[in-house]
């Protein structure tokens, strides 16, 4: 069993929602302005608000022309969006956090995913349902991710020592052949493989036991936020408006995306299953109350937190809600 897209980290709906409705865009009697949206990592349904919102014109009527830009592991976020040839980029805290304390200027303006993806994944049989149960386990992972794993054994005050990590490729195979008792991946990907395959797995979300990291965030620069910050407003309310339909719909979402990119491998039923992943990820109690995006001093708090496990230390300015006020009236 293999995996098409390996995790960065190693290397459609009818009418409007009545959610949406309160998100028009301004229309503009003038050229559209053409922007690049660099996304982190290859085409898939992981930005399937993005695909809705170009599908349906809602950036169009908003008077931009956004090219979505597919990342991989060779197309890193963060370059094109210092170089201003990006207007935002899809990254993360940690990976903002690490390039803020190079001298990136960035600042996160939104926040896709709620709940961090990274999870523990194990087999039906042998289940890891909280950070205790690693003890004793065999663990396959990137070693690339150590911090990841010291960060929730700190949290959660589990000995790292009494875990065995084993360097696997991100795939499924040393799980499901009984090298390994459990995986360090995304919910959203290597999980979903093995379901498709009809492999019965548990995932247990480091976001459930402390590991506070936003993901799929939306960075811009310092200087995109002073000069170019109309843009900024009507990208994001696109979006918004975008993943608004996407969680009215998921399947749709899927649909769209395969449809979109016929020649990125995608299959249907993984890709529905994935967005049907998501969702929990993306949408919450503080989104419903605040819309999509949607990020509180608690929660900066919370991360400014564990970035310093990371030893990725920042200040919670490098957060800036202003352009989703905006949005979101």
């Amino acid at each position: 069993m293999t995996f098409r897209t390996p995790s960065r980290r190693l290397f459609l709906g009818g009418a409007l929602t009545t959610a949406t409705a309160g998100l028009i865009l301004p229309h503009r009697a003038r050229a559209q302005d053409a922007v690049n949206f660099q996304l982190s990592w290859l085409h898939s349904v992981q930005f399937g608000g993005s695909y809705i919102a170009q599908d349906k014109g809602y950036w169009s009527d908003a008077g931009l022309e956004v090219a979505l830009q597919p990342g991989g592991p060779n197309a890193p976020v963060e370059p094109p969006v210092v170089a201003g040839t990006a207007l935002v980029g899809i990254s993360a805290a940690d990976y903002t956090a690490a390039a803020v304390n190079q001298g990136a200027p960035f600042k996160i303006i939104g926040v896709a995913m709620q709940k961090n993806p990274f999870a523990i994944a194990s087999l039906a049989e042998n289940p890891v349902n909280s950070p205790a149960d690693l003890v004793g386990k065999k663990i396959g992972m990137a070693l690339a991710n150590m911090p990841v794993l010291e960060a929730l054994c700190s949290i959660n005050d589990v000995d790292i020592s009494e875990i065995e990590v084993v360097p696997t490729q991100y795939d499924p195979a040393p799980l499901v052949q009984g090298q390994v008792d459990c995986l360090l991946c995304w919910a959203t990907d290597l999980p979903v493989a093995m379901e498709i395959q009809g492999v019965e797995n548990v995932t247990m979300l480091l976001a459930d036991h402390g590991y506070a990291v936003h993901s799929q965030t939306y960075i811009a620069t310092e200087d995109s936020l002073a000069n170019r910050r109309d843009q900024l407003v009507a990208l994001m309310k696109g979006e918004v408006m975008g993943w608004q339909d996407y969680q009215a719909d998921p399947a749709a979402a899927a649909a769209l995306t395969v449809e979109m990119f016929p020649d990125a491998g995608l299959d249907l039923a993984t890709q529905e299953l994935q967005a049907e992943r998501q969702v929990p990820l993306m949408f919450s109690d503080l989104t419903e109350a605040e819309g999509f995006g949607w990020f509180t001093d608690e929660t900066v708090a919370a991360n400014v937190e564990t970035l310093a496990l990371l030893d990725k230390p920042v200040s919670a300015d490098l957060w800036d809600r202003s352009i989703l006020e905006e949005v979101h009236g």
